[in-house]
């Protein structure tokens, strides 16, 4: 069986879900919860119950506020969610292009959880005492990890400052990255610039380390590897009768293990980048499909 016949390797243009991006879906979701929260706004304000309340360690069963704050937005105004979701859109597809979208999935509710932890902290280091009574709403620090990835792959991409003035993303990603240090070193105000220098930091480390949060939250995977390499080794006799013909048995059982283990490895990358896309390889693995690929080839001479 080639690469090509396997099930995941099979084209799925034709699925609708194949075509329902997760950039789309994050941006329905927010758009939802924003409508959900201006109609229910007197009887069942939404906001209230998902956003990130600065005295979240007194009420540690409200853990899921940490990931639930990245979907909802000021509810007075439309204007912070219409900003978030256009960067989304106009950032996030590329990004996800190179990911995946599950791998997308993982890095932006990453980002959103690191983004909350950081405004946590810096909030009861600097206003321990005002902790209670502020809360955080709004996906930028996620888009802002979006942006820094984008940057990273496509940093001469030209972008139109509101719709007129053409500037290289680099420059757009430094006058943000200014901005919101300067907001965080004089408190910040309304604006919570801590957690845009989160997103945007851990953005940058995905991309220059060239993260894979599949596998690294995968430990059962891990696991398994770890019991492939865990093997009993038998000492044999190399003094019985028949010691070059044991000795060329051996070595044909040896060369049958590692191509079995080759193959499974191959077959685990293949299915990665159905799921995460190329860019979500290692070095180790596409070393690997190169030996599994040059090695096909001299048996095809």
């Amino acid at each position: 069986m080639g690469f090509s016949d396997r099930n995941y390797y099979r084209s799925e243009q034709s699925s609708v879900m194949s075509e329902w991006t997760a950039v789309l879906t994050i941006i329905v979701v927010n758009i939802a919860v924003w409508v959900g929260n201006l109609l229910g706004a007197v009887e069942l304000p939404i906001n209230d119950f998902l956003a990130l309340q600065g005295d979240l360690q007194n009420h540690p069963l409200k853990i899921w506020e940490l990931i639930s704050y990245g979907f909802v937005h000021d509810a007075t105004t439309p204007w912070h969610l219409v900003f978030n979701m256009l960067g989304l859109w106009f950032f996030g597809r590329e990004v996800e292009s190179l990911m995946g979208r599950a791998e997308f999935f993982r890095f932006y509710v990453t980002a959103i959880v690191l983004a909350g932890l950081t405004w946590l902290v810096s909030l009861h280091i600097g206003q321990p005492e005002a902790a209670r009574r502020m809360f955080l709403v709004g996906a930028s620090g996620a888009v802002m990890a979006v942006l820094a990835v984008f940057i990273w792959h496509y940093p001469r991409q030209t972008v139109l400052i509101y719709g007129v003035l053409p500037v290289p993303v680099w420059a757009l990603g430094i006058f943000y990255f200014v901005s919101d240090v300067q907001g965080a070193a004089s408190g910040g105000g309304q604006v919570a610039n801590v957690a845009h220098l989160a997103g945007a930091v851990f953005g940058l480390c995905y991309a220059w380390r060239g993260w894979d949060l599949e596998s690294l939250f995968d430990i059962s995977n891990r696991l398994k590897q770890m019991r492939r390499r865990m093997r009993v080794v038998h000492p044999e006799d190399d003094f019985e009768n028949g010691r070059g013909a044991g000795q060329s048995s051996k070595n044909r059982t040896v060369q049958s293990r590692e191509e079995t283990a080759e193959q499974q490895a191959v077959d685990t990358i293949l299915e990665k980048i159905s799921r995460s896309g190329e860019s979500s390889l290692t070095a180790q693995e596409r070393d690997t499909l190169t030996r599994a690929s040059q090695r096909l080839k001299d048996r095809m001479r």
